[in-house]
């Protein structure tokens, strides 16, 4: 069978799959359209909380910018990883325990105050929909190239999907449709994996492929990646050329945006006990590391096998490459995308890749004629184009094809409901009719959740950069606004009201800020005014990926400042937050 009817077959076999679930599985309540009904066993709900949390950033991109990246790729793994942990020990039990369904609820309680509601439901929309943008990208490039369909078309697949088993199943048939989608796309990802470590190194275990030797060469795999990329004037693939304060700064964001993501926070409501909330966080930790420690040899064996087929003569030689008449057929169908480009800029008719910004490197090519780097590679294609670029059977190229999918519409789909929740529960039943009924509250919710389902397709066609690099602003904002104001409601008796406002709107705004000012809209009307050396304007060398940082530090600062500037929470709000600590127990 032919890759795009095999396609077909296995992505409309998953989509049938994720919308029966949905069906058997409908809300039928506003308990079950926010939070299952509390029913969700442990290990389901550590599944669901994975492919929550394990977006197309993780599927689709992460592997993409390590292969590009090398060692300074790694802060997305640490910081992802590490921001989990963070979450399942700190936060989660405490939220779980305190037993509302969402997060600006939990502050308009901790906080005494409507307004902290409000505050919180706009800052989780900002983070909600930056995150969601970077999902619908990934939709639209899975289906672009392996349906063959207009990105717009995809999106609107996409959407139509997610609509029917959000809008439907609520909370309850989200979290086991996502129970499928983690089979799927951990499925999706591993085996290639699989089958490529054994191509190039004869180990099946990608992990110790990594780090093992590639087959008949007595070379490992690393060090001859070293020797590729540096023979092409690339930084050497196992060394990091980012400042050590914005790898930190990175890492921090992505760490503290983990544990302030709502859509993921909210996953621990849906068990019957604190305990459970704990044991699914283990169980979450561990389907996720399958993932997670795959993605540095997927990231390397993508940028090997490229190279590989793009530069068939000696490595690094100026007058080996590959003439574009010999191209090979992955880079044909990926072409027709405009994710991968080639631009003959010497009119040799060779596809010659190497780095225009080694001067010492360019000086040496331009004598047998080169003229400029002639390969654009987009980065979020790595983990998709790998399987054709290593020459994989159809199936699995299919298979992957539906793992990315659903690592894209498993969290579209909770940052969709945590959308619909704050605006259903969070302000129209919280703030502006406190007496409606349930079922006009579940009503609202539907209505609400079809409305950002739109709005998150308008988001997917233009987003502000690759998969990965629009969730990390996305974690910057969560970092920057609720992690704070989450983590103080907790451990910090004397947080007010008042501090609370002020902290999350200082950081929501100063993040947001410098967000927009160097990646935003204004960008793509005027053009950059810093031409090539962005970097040089950046706040003390921190890239708007990690700013975050900064914002959170202020908003510490003022929720503790503002705080004992003015009066002291009420005495039953001190006691709330030492009950919200203590095990029921005691």
């Amino acid at each position: 069978m032919e890759l795009k009817a095999l396609t077909y077959l296995v992505v409309g076999a998953s989509f049938a799959l994720y919308i029966g679930i949905a069906i058997w599985s409908r809300a039928h309540s506003t308990s079950d359209f926010y939070i299952a009904g509390k029913g969700v066993s442990p290990v389901a709900n550590g599944m669901a909380t994975a492919a929550d949390w394990m977006s197309a950033a993780s599927f689709i991109s992460m592997a993409g910018l390590i292969a590009f990246l090398g060692y300074d790729g790694s802060v997305y793994l640490m910081g992802w990883t590490g921001g989990y942990v963070l979450l399942a020990l700190f936060l989660a039990p405490y939220l779980r325990k305190f037993g509302k369904f969402t997060v600006p609820e939990f502050i308009a309680e901790r906080y005494y105050s409507k307004t902290a509601r409000i505050v919180a439901v706009i800052c989780l929309i900002f983070i909600s929909f930056t995150y969601v943008a970077g999902q619908m990208r990934g939709v639209g490039i899975v289906f672009s190239r392996f349906l063959e369909v207009d990105v717009t078309i995809g999106l609107i697949i996409g959407m139509g999907v997610v609509f029917i088993y959000a809008v439907l199943g609520g909370m309850k048939g989200i979290t086991y449709t996502q129970v499928a989608q983690y089979c799927v796309l951990i499925f999706a990802y591993t085996v290639p994996a699989i089958f490529i470590a054994i191509q190039i190194t004869g180990n099946a275990i990608p992990q110790l492929a990594f780090g093992s030797e590639i087959t008949g060469s007595g070379v490992s795999l690393l060090d001859k990646l070293d020797d590729i990329v540096t023979s092409l004037g690339f930084d050497q693939y196992t060394s990091g050329t980012k400042s050590r304060i914005d790898v930190f700064c990175i890492t921090l964001a992505l760490m503290a945006g983990t544990a302030g993501l709502p859509h993921v926070i909210v996953r621990f409501f849906t068990v019957p006990k604190v305990r459970d909330a704990r044991t699914s966080a283990g169980y979450a930790l561990l389907f996720i590391a399958i993932l997670y420690t795959t993605a540095p040899a997927v990231g390397a064996m993508a940028r090997y096998n490229l190279i590989n087929t793009m530069q068939p003569g000696e490595i690094g030689a100026v007058d080996g490459n590959l003439l574009y008449a010999d191209r090979p057929a992955w880079f044909d169908t990926w072409q027709q995308t405009g994710l991968v480009q080639f631009e003959d800029k010497n009119g040799d008719g060779r596809i010659q890749y190497y780095n225009d910004a080694n001067a010492e490197f360019a000086e040496t090519a331009k004598a047998y004629g080169w003229q400029g780097n002639e390969l654009s590679v987009d980065r979020d294609i790595m983990v998709l184009a790998n399987p054709e670029i290593a020459g994989l059977p159809t199936w699995v190229i299919a298979l992957v094809a539906a793992g990315g999918i659903a690592a894209a519409l498993s969290t579209a789909a909770g940052l969709l409901l945590v959308i619909s929740a704050a605006v259903s529960h969070d302000l129209i039943k919280g703030i502006f009719l406190p007496d409606i009924s349930e079922k006009k509250e579940l009503l609202a919710g539907r209505i609400a959740a079809a409305f950002a389902i739109m709005v998150a397709g308008y988001l997917g066609f233009d987003p502000p950069g690759w998969v990965a690099q629009v969730v990390a602003f996305a974690f910057g904002l969560a970092a920057a606004s609720l992690f704070p104001v989450i983590l103080l409601g907790i451990f910090f008796k004397r947080a007010n009201k008042q501090g609370a406002i002020a902290g999350m709107l200082t950081g929501l705004f100063f993040t947001y800020g410098y967000i927009e000012y160097f990646k935003g809209l204004f960008l793509k009307w005027a053009g950059s005014p810093w031409g090539e050396n962005v970097t040089e304007h950046w706040l003390f060398g921190i890239s708007p990926e990690g700013i975050g940082v900064v914002g959170m530090v202020l908003n510490f600062f003022v929720i503790v400042a503002v705080s004992y500037m003015t009066p002291a929470p009420p005495e039953r709000i001190q006691h709330l937050v030492e009950d919200i600590r203590v095990p029921r127990s005691l």
